[in-house]
């Protein structure tokens, strides 16, 4: 690999496959709602314990937020919480 070594290189993985946080966080919040759970504390109890029970395996949504690390999910929470304000 030669070139020149002033300049920074990028690299960048295929993302194009890969929900977004907030996506992955709505169709949870949405298949908890449907199967008739409080969405806010079943996400509140899995966000704090990281027991995956906490969220339902309807429309495979534990398989969906298991995705993502505890970490990602309180960025996009805090990211929409204080967008425009």
């Amino acid at each position: 690999m030669t070139g020149n070594y002033e300049e920074t290189m990028k690299f960048s993985v295929g993302n194009e496959d890969k929900l977004e946080a907030s996506e992955i966080l709505l169709a949870v919040y949405n298949s908890l709602k449907e199967k008739g759970y409080n969405p806010i504390n079943q996400i509140v109890g899995y966000i704090l314990s990281g027991d995956p029970t906490f969220i339902t395996s309807y429309n495979n949504a534990r398989s969906l937020i298991k995705k993502l690390e505890r970490d990602e999910l309180l960025e996009e929470l805090v990211r929409y919480y204080v967008k425009d304000k």
